[in-house]
């Protein structure tokens, strides 16, 4: 291997760790000992590199990765919510109230000014309300738990607040590492 190529190398595993040091919060954790199901979806070309295409209904792809963009979260991320939440049915909801993709609860639609009944508006909404979470809890599981389970008594038990909303965080991670990476 050459000296420039060497030089390269080196600088890019810099640039990866510290990338990695940034965004750490926003990677799905490393799961192991489980096997996780392999996307179907075709690899498609990203600057010359194949990437894999999320499995989002078709129709609100670009409502996914709009969100994503607007909430600087990953695809993946919101995907894997979403399949969670609602299984990806827009006219999901829960006996709680909250309702479409990524099952928003009305009041947080109306906080957002955003009519959570239109599916690309839910997508938004569940991803602004989640890059809060994000923010507020510096954990993807804690963000996750207060996602699932409301931020207030996620901070009352210092954590998930029951095995159910332990098992919810766990099957976002599962979905989420499935699809990791794709656009």
């Amino acid at each position: 291997m050459g000296r420039e190529t060497q030089r390269r190398l080196a600088l890019l595993a810099v640039v990866g760790a510290l990338a990695a040091s940034w965004t750490i919060a926003l990677h799905p954790p490393s799961v192991t000992g489980v096997a996780l199901a392999s996307s179907t979806r075709a690899a498609v070309p990203v600057n010359n590199v194949h990437v894999r295409a999320c499995p989002f209904p078709s129709a609100l792809h670009s409502a996914f990765e709009a969100a994503a963009r607007d909430a600087s979260l990953p695809p993946a991320l919101l995907y894997a919510v979403a399949k969670v939440e609602s299984n990806l049915h827009q006219d999901a909801e829960s006996s709680a109230g909250a309702r479409g993709l990524l099952q928003v609860m009305p009041a947080t639609g109306d906080a957002l000014e955003l009519d959570i009944d239109e599916p690309s508006a839910n997508v938004l909404a569940g991803a602004r309300y989640l890059r809060l979470l994000f923010d507020r809890f510096k954990s993807s599981d804690v963000a996750l738990a207060a996602y699932n389970a409301g931020p207030t008594a996620v901070e009352r038990a210092g954590g998930a607040p029951s095995i159910g909303v332990q098992r919810y965080v766990s099957n976002v991670n599962l979905a989420w590492h499935s699809v990791a990476g794709c656009r």
